[in-house]
């Protein structure tokens, strides 16, 4: 039988990337599943791909999720994947000198109150269909360590890992079998990776270099991470809740760690 037969997920952000490949294995197992997205045309087109339902809209905007609370009442599972790292439109000064305000508030607007406000729904809608579901936060290696050069980014990322242990100790102490737990991916293979990579000449040698300092010295792949989460998602893991698992082929488990992500 299918891990997650029968049960309703959103991934926000899944139009590509991580989030995408969540939302296929979700649907491999089973699931009936909705992906949101800013992107409309690219969600769509994932959608119809995975045989997933999409719906447009903006995580960080708080009358969205109102809208789909009303739409969606019923959810089993919520991936609040959807994140910006702040240099989606081109190199920006990211250090904790040089960042500005707005800049700073605009990537914790999508990454820290996008999840908030997902976790907000999924409990409110898991709490009014009996009490039960799993909420899975997407952060990062780098809400583990400093990042100089991308201090909003790691901020927001940080914050994610510990309103996830707030979100579990919160729903534990309502006595809701609602679980939260944060997934934080190192070096992913994703559309980020390969605009750094890029197809030259030399491609191999610049993508073992961006992961000399991994000890599993490789790229780790959407589906890997995908992987856990289908675990997470599943009555598997009924009694996994605050954790917070790296997938980073073991960077965090040592002393010494890169600025990338």
């Amino acid at each position: 039988m299918a891990r997650l037969s029968g049960k309703q997920a959103l991934v926000t952000g899944g139009a590509r990337g991580i989030g995408a490949a969540i939302a296929a294995a979700f649907v491999r197992e089973g699931s009936d599943v909705l992906i949101t997205d800013i992107d409309a045309e690219r969600g769509t087109a994932t959608a119809a791909s995975i045989g997933a339902q999409f719906h447009a809209m903006d995580v960080a905007d708080e009358a969205a999720w109102d809208t789909l609370l009303a739409l969606r009442p019923r959810i089993d599972v919520v991936v609040n994947n959807a994140g910006i790292t702040g240099f989606e439109d081109g190199p920006a000064a990211h250090d904790p000198e040089h960042v500005s305000l707005a800049e700073w508030r605009r990537v914790h607007a999508t990454n820290l109150d996008g999840t908030f406000l997902g976790c907000r729904y999924a409990i409110r809608a898991m709490r009014a269909a009996g009490g039960k579901g799993s909420i899975i936060n997407l952060s990062s290696r780098s809400g583990m360590v400093g990042v100089p050069g991308a201090a909003a980014y790691a901020s927001s990322k940080a914050a994610i890992r510990n309103h996830s242990k707030s979100v579990a100790l919160y729903c534990a102490g309502q006595g809701l079998a609602i679980r939260c737990n944060s997934l934080h991916p190192g070096a992913i293979l994703t559309d980020m990776w390969e605009a750094l990579i890029g197809d030259a000449p030399g491609r191999e040698e610049r993508m073992a270099a961006m992961v000399a300092d991994t000890p599993l010295k490789r790229f780790g792949t959407v589906e890997e991470v995908a992987a856990v989460a289908v675990m997470l998602a599943s009555d598997e893991a009924a009694y996994v809740t605050g954790a917070e698992i790296a997938i980073d082929g073991g960077l965090t488990a040592g002393t010494a760690a890169s600025p990338g992500d």
